[in-house]
């Protein structure tokens, strides 16, 4: 399986098991086929929480999110501190 794009990065997006809701920031493919989007939830009174990931499959698109251009610095960053677990 591979990585597809109907779940471009920056979308709204919930899992369809847990109810879990954030943007898409990022798309994770491992080598055994388990393919993964990385949601960011919105922080709560300050208290920013990691992203969390969940199969492909798993994730349906509920709302426009954010445009990559208006997050994105002059100078790409470092790894994330959100890697997949």
């Amino acid at each position: 399986m591979t990585l597809n794009n109907t779940h471009p990065l920056g979308k709204q997006a919930r899992d369809k098991i847990t109810g879990f809701e954030g943007i898409v920031v990022a798309r994770v493919q491992y080598l055994t086929g388990c393919d993964q989007l990385g949601l960011a939830p919105p922080a709560k009174d300050g208290d920013v929480k990691p992203a969390q990931y969940f199969d492909e499959a798993r994730v349906e698109i509920i709302g426009d999110g954010v445009a990559a251009a208006s997050v994105r610095g002059q100078v790409n960053g470092g790894p994330n501190r959100d890697s997949p677990r």
